[in-house]
């Protein structure tokens, strides 16, 4: 006897997060709950506003026809949609124990806020330390500025940035200006300087800056492959799509000799959860892009370990089916 619910949720985000100059001022998305027997499993599908092709309408019209069939007794296909197709096979996973136990709750943290106590964070981290910086949203110059004063302050701290396109091959360059080259290779990567990846991977050569791909693995022409300058690929499985194509990219990149890092595109605290499951298991040697929570009002379902934030049940989502 299969079951199925849809529920609607909605978390008030923090003022400043501020998503290609759009201010977003709550998380919107859908959870799926399977039960087969004595068995259950939930997925999260949060379409990204401004990142992912389909919308929040879209997704919840396939969702409920994938369910009605499911729970009817089809094995239906997934709608192709990428956080529909996302979420349910994350349902599916756990429905069938497919989906490991073991999380990766380590996470790159976000570098926000006050410097002080961001240099305090850092200092204290065990093990590896790992930030990442948004960069692009400020002048170029000021952003090479900030991670200059980092990589001096803290000798053993790596760091990740993110540019999401937004620079010119100049902009890149003055960034680049103000980063001392003795520290350089402590950047783990940059993420996509420029708006096209000829003049992202001209960047890496001319500057010794190593970049990552983020937004080209979701274009048609995107291949996996080694080229100069490129140490990883951040994949973002809720605009990617199933776990067999997250599987499918984390093996293509390791196989290239590429990095392959499981990032959050600002999931509830259960897929947060879930990623660092899905982290754990793929990639279990690299930590995971995760710190997003903190951009959110609120826990749903799940917890993320040692967050203080208020957890809500399943009384305060809105039921669908």
């Amino acid at each position: 006897m299969r079951s199925v619910q849809i529920y609607r949720w909605q978390v008030p985000m923090d003022a400043g997060v501020v998503l290609r100059e759009r201010r977003l001022k709550t998380r919107d998305g859908l959870f799926v709950h399977l039960q087969q027997g004595d068995r259950q499993g939930w997925g999260e599908i949060s379409p990204l506003p401004g990142f992912s092709r389909e919308s929040l309408e879209e997704a919840e019209a396939s969702l409920r026809a994938w369910c009605l069939a499911w729970r009817d007794g089809a094995d239906p296909q997934l709608p192709g949609l990428p956080a529909v197709d996302f979420g349910i096979s994350c349902a599916l996973a756990e429905l069938g124990g497919m989906l490991p136990q073991k999380a990766d709750y380590r996470a790159a943290p976000l570098c926000t806020g006050d410097p002080d106590e961001l240099f305090a964070v850092l200092a204290a981290m065990p093990g590896e330390k790992v930030a990442k910086i948004k960069v692009g949203l400020y002048e170029a110059v000021r952003d090479g500025m900030v991670a200059n004063l980092l990589l001096e302050a803290i000798p053993d701290l790596r760091l990740r940035l993110d540019a999401n396109r937004a620079w010119t091959p100049l902009k890149a360059q003055q960034f680049a200006k103000y980063v001392n080259p003795a520290y350089r290779d402590r950047i783990a990567f940059l993420e996509e300087p420029c708006k096209t990846r000829a003049d992202s991977l001209a960047f890496a050569r001319e500057t010794g800056i190593a970049i990552a791909w983020d937004e080209s693995l979701r274009e048609d022409d995107f291949a996996f492959v080694a080229e100069p300058g490129v140490s990883a690929v951040v994949i973002k499985p809720t605009l990617t799509g199933s776990l067999e194509k997250v599987r499918q990219q984390v093996s293509a990149a390791q196989a290239a000799g590429l990095t392959a890092v499981i990032s959050s595109s600002i999931e509830s605290s259960l897929g947060l959860t879930q990623l660092a499951r899905i982290a754990a298991w793929l990639t279990p040697d690299t930590v995971p892009g995760l710190d997003t929570l903190n951009l959110m009002q609120a826990q749903l379902i799940r917890s993320w370990p040692d967050s203080t934030l208020p957890q809500l049940d399943v009384e305060a989502l809105e039921p669908l089916l």
